[in-house]
């Protein structure tokens, strides 16, 4: 076995193990409130910072394009990560912890639903979102990865991925965004 066979075959084994000790009652949950949100047609916000705003514009991406496709339902989702002309001049004119939370104060309502993707669950902009979700009683499901941090504290659903590695946590938060949209699906029956 060659060097890279080894490393690939143990990185695989790590991100496996990291999503097969999640825990499965709060994966559940999102997926639950992720269907409760669309069918009650609310609006779902996703955000994350670097290779974490990939993964919540990936959401975006793949409910309105596919899970629309597979089923008779139409989500409402929206990416506060994609907008970068909005993200400067709210970091620039105020502060890049805002980023998420100013967007939200315009754009969100009470019932709607917040997905946030942060390895750290520390940064900033996402302990704003956070308090601004928790007081305007919008509920939010965290996805994050080495200890959890405030996100896996303060978010209503938490997706804690264990593990002390970026491409890990990262890796295993986009896999169970499939696995969610797929099982969605599935759980709906095929569009007719």
């Amino acid at each position: 076995m060659t060097k890279i066979n080894k490393f690939i075959s143990e990185y695989i084994s790590s991100v496996s193990s990291s999503i097969l000790n999640t825990n499965m009652k709060n994966l559940n949950d999102a997926a639950q409130a992720i269907l409760r949100a669309i069918k009650k047609k609310r609006t779902i916000f996703v955000c994350g910072n670097g290779g974490s705003a990939a993964i919540a514009n990936h959401y975006v991406v793949d409910f309105i394009k596919f899970f629309r496709g597979k089923t008779s339902l139409k989500p409402k989702i929206l990416s506060l990560s994609d907008n970068i002309e909005t993200i400067t001049a709210i970091s620039n004119d105020l502060d890049y912890k805002y980023i998420f939370s100013y967007q939200a104060q315009s754009l969100c309502n009470k019932n709607d639903l917040i997905i946030i993707v942060s390895s750290s669950g520390n940064s900033k902009n996402v302990v704003e979102l956070i308090k601004f979700a928790k007081k305007n009683k919008i509920k939010t499901i965290g996805f994050s990865g080495f200890k959890g941090g405030y996100l896996k504290k303060n978010s209503d659903i938490s997706i804690h991925i264990n593990a002390n590695n970026y491409g890990v946590s990262e890796d295993s938060h986009h896999i169970l965004m499939h696995a969610q949209l797929q099982y969605l699906i599935k759980y709906l029956g095929k569009k007719n």
